[in-house]
C-alpha cells in the first residue's frame, strides 16, 4: 500500500476491516462501539465485528435484543474505534446505527452462527441487569453445554443485528519519522483528504 496514494489508504483500510470481520485473531476484530445514552453520557463497549462491507460501506455486528445499547444505536449516530497495532493504524468511523430483529437477512444470519454462538442469547434476563451474585446469566441447564436445535429456538427472539452506515472514516498512522492522517467522507465520494494527525 502507498501511504501517500488517498485511494490506497482508503481500500487499504476497508480490507483490513473486512479482514476483521473475517479473522477472530485479526486486530480489527474487536473495535470499540460507542453511542450517547438517553441522559447524553458517553457509552462504548468492545463488540465483534462480524463483517465489513466496502461496497455497500457498512459494518456489521451481532447483540441481544433487549440490551439498553439497542435503543442507544438504532437510528442514531455511532462512532467504531479500531486499532491496528501491527500496521500501527487507527480507524475512527462515522455511522448511523440501525438495528434489525426480524427478517430473511437477520434469519440467515442466525443460522449461519454456530448453536453454541447463539447460546449467549439463551440468558433469562436483559443486558445489564441486576443479579444477587455473579452469573453468566445463563439459565444452570446450559451452563458449559452445547444446545441442540430445538434447545436454541427461544434464543432467537433475542438476536438482533446491528448495521453501521459508515459515513466517514478517519485514518491515523503512527510513525517515528511523522504521524499521516486522512478522512474520507461518504458525502466527499470518498475521495479523502489530507488533514493534520
Amino acid at each position: 500500500m502507498d501511504r501517500n496514494s488517498l485511494p490506497d489508504i482508503l481500500a487499504h483500510a476497508w480490507s483490513l476491516l473486512v479482514r476483521g470481520g473475517a479473522d477472530r485473531k485479526s486486530p480489527l476484530h474487536t473495535p470499540v462501539v460507542a453511542s450517547v445514552d438517553a441522559d447524553g453520557l458517553p457509552q462504548a463497549r468492545v463488540m465483534v465485528l462480524r463483517k465489513a462491507d466496502p461496497a455497500a460501506a457498512t459494518l456489521r455486528f451481532h447483540t441481544d435484543a433487549r440490551s439498553p445499547k439497542v435503543q442507544q444505536l438504532d437510528g442514531k449516530p455511532v462512532s467504531v474505534l479500531a486499532y491496528h497495532g501491527p500496521e500501527q493504524m487507527q480507524l475512527r468511523i462515522a455511522g448511523t446505527g440501525r438495528v434489525l430483529t426480524e427478517g430473511d437477512t437477520v434469519d440467515g444470519i442466525w443460522n449461519q452462527s454456530t448453536l453454541f454462538a447463539r447460546r449467549c442469547y439463551l440468558a433469562q434476563s436483559a443486558p445489564g441487569t441486576p443479579l444477587p451474585a455473579p452469573s453468566s446469566g445463563l439459565p444452570a441447564w446450559i451452563e458449559g453445554q452445547q444446545p441442540t436445535p430445538d434447545q436454541i429456538i427461544p434464543a432467537r427472539a433475542n438476536f438482533a443485528t446491528l448495521w453501521v452506515e459508515v459515513t466517514a472514516i478517519d485514518w491515523l498512522h503512527l510513525a517515528n519519522s511523522g504521524h499521516r492522517r486522512a478522512l474520507f467522507r461518504a458525502a466527499d465520494g470518498w475521495a479523502g483528504a489530507w488533514v493534520a494527525p
